[in-house]
């Protein structure tokens, strides 16, 4: 394994520290595993990346390769620069949270996206105190004309990955979602792990 891979285990989340210009892969290593991202303005937490004013500068519901994320001061934050699997990245569904796993009958608490995002940034001395909405990539959510939507198992297969380029000091949080009671995360439910790469230098072609 590259010296600068990093694991996110199943269920869990990390936080990671960027510099503008710098680039990272992230590999659905079993190739059915949705990860949350988030990023956050290394110089002020409290700007977020914005689903609602990435949808709205993008002009587009999904996320895809050459799109960029937005801040919720609509400022850059991420540019999707590689895609290995040409997918449409879902921006509408909320990261999954303790109250949706009891709505879906869970007695016990269960892990999740919003809990994940939260431990991540407390390791990381950081802290806000809401959850933004999610950039939930390789999640498949088709939606119809008549605006209803679809919860499929990811199109990716094992060793997918996006390439993200930072276009600001940020922290990237990424959570390998937990959701094992829908077919969110593959027919199978069962959360895997994913890979992170921190890429030194990115041409367009470096191999997945």
């Amino acid at each position: 394994m590259d010296l600068n891979t990093q694991t996110v285990a199943a269920g869990r989340g990390r936080a990671f520290a960027m510099k503008a210009g710098d680039h990272v892969r992230i590999v659905n290593t079993h190739g059915h595993q949705v990860v949350d991202a988030w990023a956050l303005a290394a110089e002020d937490a409290g700007e977020t990346s914005s689903m609602d004013h990435t949808r709205s500068v993008n002009s587009n519901i999904f996320f895809q390769q050459g799109m960029r994320v937005l801040s919720s001061r609509r400022r850059p934050m991420l540019t999707l620069v590689a895609d290995s699997a040409g997918l449409r990245h879902d921006t509408l569904l909320c990261p999954c949270s303790r109250e949706l796993y009891q709505q879906l009958g869970c007695a016990e608490p269960h892990r999740s996206c919003t809990d994940n995002f939260h431990e991540a940034l407390a390791e990381a001395g950081c802290a806000v105190p809401f959850t933004p909405a999610s950039l939930n990539l390789f999640m498949n959510v088709p939606v119809s004309p008549d605006g209803a939507v679809d919860r499929l198992p990811p199109a990716s297969r094992a060793g997918d990955s996006v390439v993200l380029r930072a276009e600001m000091d940020l922290t990237l949080v990424l959570s390998a979602c937990p959701q094992d009671i829908t077919p969110i995360n593959g027919e199978a439910r069962t959360p895997r792990d994913i890979a992170v790469v921190m890429i030194d230098a990115f041409d367009g072609e470096e191999a997945p």
